[in-house]
């Protein structure tokens, strides 16, 4: 079903469990390659709840190498060219004030590549970025090195489940 202009589409949820690092970067890899110029996507979850391994596994899914990618904490952006996509990752950890999440100036590169934002609940609405999509990533911790991805309107038809193997 395609929304039309005015019109929201309905949001489609997939929801995986991961049992190491590996694996999740498993799943940003999955995901990036259905992305394309424009997508946003929002990492959500606690200190340590993987979201920069799931961008290491964007990265690699946008032909970047993962080894180039580190957590953007006091750089703010790290950009990487090279790949099918050039992929901005961004951490607003830092950021309190959304004067300064302004300043970064994320409109202007949204739509040359896919940008990743880590601790995204720091955005405000009146501050969201106007890309061609978003794209939800709820990472959550669980037992020992297992994670539950929840990922909303993703372009992904159908996620592998590692908790099944």
């Amino acid at each position: 079903m395609t929304a039309h202009a005015g019109e929201r589409e309905p949001s489609a949820v997939r929801t995986a469990t991961t049992a190491s690092e590996v694996e999740t970067a498993a799943m940003g890899q999955r995901l990036a390659e259905a992305l394309a110029p424009g997508d946003v996507v929002l990492l959500y979850g606690d200190l340590g709840a993987g979201k920069t391994a799931f961008v290491k596994g964007l990265a690699e899914g946008l032909d970047v190498p993962r080894d180039e990618v580190s957590s953007p904490t006091f750089t703010l952006i790290q950009e990487y060219r090279g790949g099918r996509l050039p992929l901005f990752h961004v951490d607003l950890y830092r950021l309190d004030d959304p004067r300064e999440i302004e300043d970064l100036g994320l409109d202007e590169i949204a739509g040359e590549g896919v940008l990743a934002i880590e601790w995204a609940e720091k955005l405000e609405m009146a501050a969201r970025l106007k890309p061609s999509r978003y794209i939800a990533v709820r990472l959550t911790h669980g037992d020992g090195d297992t994670r539950t991805i929840e990922i909303t309107n993703s372009p992904i038809r159908q996620f592998t489940n590692y908790s099944d193997r």
